[in-house]
C-alpha cells in the first residue's frame, strides 16, 4: 500500500519513523512519500519537503512566514492528490495537519489517519468538529485521551501504547551503562531546559543558580537539545560547574540522581528513567499567566507526568511559582534522604503501569493495516 505520512518536527520525525518501520515489517509492499526528517529518510521512501522548511513556532514567526507556509501547504495538497496513496497519515503538528486533513477528505482522495492526536485537551478544544468531520480514524499515545476523545467527545479513538516509554525501554535494554565510572565523578544532577532558545533563555539560568550550591557533591550536567548548537549554551554556562553534552539526553537521564526539566515529553522521559524531577517553567507575566492557568485553561497540570496520572506526582514551578528559591528547595526535597524522593518513586510506578506495555508503532501499524484492509 502507498502511504503518505506528514510530521512538522523533531519528535514527529521521530515517531513516524518507529511508524514507518513497523508499516514496512508488516507490509512488505509498503511505499512512502513523506513531508518529515533525516530519521524517516533513512527508513526510505520519497521526502518531499524536511520538517525544518515547516516548523515555524509562535504567532509572530508563523506571520514573518506565512507566505512559504502556504505555498508549502499547497504543494502538500498536490502532491498528494497527484500521488493518490492509501492512506494520509498525519502526525502530530495539527496547525498544518488539519488543514491537510480537510482538504484530503474534502476531495475524497483517501482516507485520513492521525498519529499522535493533536492536544486539544489542552487549548483549541473547538478542534475537536475539525477532527471528527476530517479525520477518519485517530490514534492516540496517551491514556487519559481515552476519556476526553470517547466519553466527552463521543468520537471513539485508538490508545496503541506510547513511544516515548517503549524508546526509554528499549534504551535500557540495550545501554550497558558504561558511563558510570568513566564519565562523570560524582553522582548527577541533569538540567533538561527545553528545545527551544526561547525556554533555554527563560529557563536555565535559574536552573544553573538553583543548582550552584551542590556543585562539590553532584556533576551538574546539561542535555543539549539537538536543534539547538552548542554556541548557544555557552552564554549561559560561563562561569558554571555545568557541563554541557550533545545527543547523550537519555544516558545522561540513565545515570541521573534527579533532574530539572523543563515541561514536555522530558518530564515523561525522566519519569520512565525513574528519575526524581522538579518541573521548571518560566513564563512572561507570571502573575497573569498563573490566573490563565488556574481559570482558563482546560487542564490542572503541564507536565505528562501529572496529565496521566491525575495528580501531582511531580512538583510542577511554573508563572508565579517559579523561582531560584522554590527550585532549590524542591530539588533538595528529592535528592537521596530528601523528604518526597520515595514517595515520587513510588508514585512513578503508577504512570508506568497506566501507559501499558504495547508497543505503540506495531500496535497502530497493525490496526492501520488491518482498517485499510477491511
Amino acid at each position: 500500500m502507498k502511504y503518505y505520512l506528514i510530521a512538522g518536527e523533531a519528535s514527529g520525525d521521530l515517531h513516524a519513523s518507529h511508524l514507518m518501520q513497523a508499516l514496512k515489517q508488516q507490509d512488505p509492499q509498503a511505499e512512502f512519500r513523506f513531508f518529515g526528517g533525516d530519521l524517516m529518510t533513512a527508513v526510505g521512501g520519497t521526502r518531499v519537503k524536511h520538517y525544518r522548511e515547516l516548523a515555524y513556532m509562535g504567532f509572530i514567526p508563523v506571520l514573518l512566514h506565512l507566505r512559504t507556509i502556504l505555498r508549502n501547504m499547497k504543494m502538500c495538497k498536490q502532491d498528494i492528490s497527484q500521488w493518490k496513496p492509501d492512506v494520509v497519515i498525519l502526525v502530530d503538528y495539527p496547525g498544518f495537519n488539519l488543514k491537510i486533513a480537510q482538504y484530503v477528505k474534502a476531495n475524497r482522495i483517501c482516507p485520513v489517519y492521525y498519529y499522535i492526536s493533536p492536544k486539544i485537551w489542552a487549548w483549541k478544544e473547538y478542534r475537536i468538529k475539525n477532527i471528527k468531520r476530517d479525520v477518519d480514524e485517530l490514534f492516540s499515545i496517551l491514556p487519559f485521551e481515552i476519556e476526553f476523545f470517547e466519553q466527552k467527545h463521543h468520537y471513539p479513538i485508538h490508545y496503541v501504547g506510547n513511544p516515548t516509554a517503549q524508546e526509554v525501554i528499549a534504551f535500557l535494554a540495550n545501554e550497558k551503562l558504561e558511563m558510570r565510572n568513566e564519565k562523570w565523578d560524582k553522582p548527577v544532577i541533569a538540567l533538561l531546559a527545553g528545545s527551544r532558545k526561547q525556554e533555554i533563555k527563560d529557563n536555565l539560568p535559574a536552573m544553573i543558580q538553583a543548582t550552584a550550591h551542590l556543585a562539590d557533591r553532584y556533576d551538574l550536567v546539561l542535555a543539549g537539545a539537538p536543534s539547538i548548537e552548542p554556541d548557544y549554551y555557552a552564554q549561559f554556562l560561563e562561569g558554571s560547574a555545568v557541563r554541557l553534552v550533545m545527543n547523550e539526553t537519555y544516558s545522561l537521564l540513565a545515570h541521573a540522581t534527579a533532574a530539572l526539566v523543563t515541561s514536555g515529553t522530558a518530564t515523561l522521559e525522566t519519569c520512565m528513567f525513574r528519575v526524581p524531577q522538579v518541573v521548571c517553567y518560566e513564563t512572561p507575566l507570571p502573575q497573569l499567566i498563573g490566573f490563565l492557568k488556574r481559570h482558563i485553561l482546560k487542564v490542572k497540570y503541564v507536565s505528562l507526568v501529572n496529565l496521566i496520572a491525575n495528580r501531582e506526582v511531580v512538583r510542577e514551578l511554573v508563572a508565579e511559582t517559579f523561582s531560584v528559591d522554590n527550585i532549590r528547595r524542591e530539588l533538595e526535597a528529592i535528592l537521596p534522604n530528601g523528604a518526597k524522593r520515595q514517595q515520587m518513586l513510588s508514585d512513578y510506578e503508577e504512570v508506568h503501569r497506566l501507559l501499558g506495555d504495547s508497543k505503540a508503532a506495531d500496535e497502530a501499524a497493525r490496526q492501520m493495516i488491518n482498517l485499510l484492509k477491511h
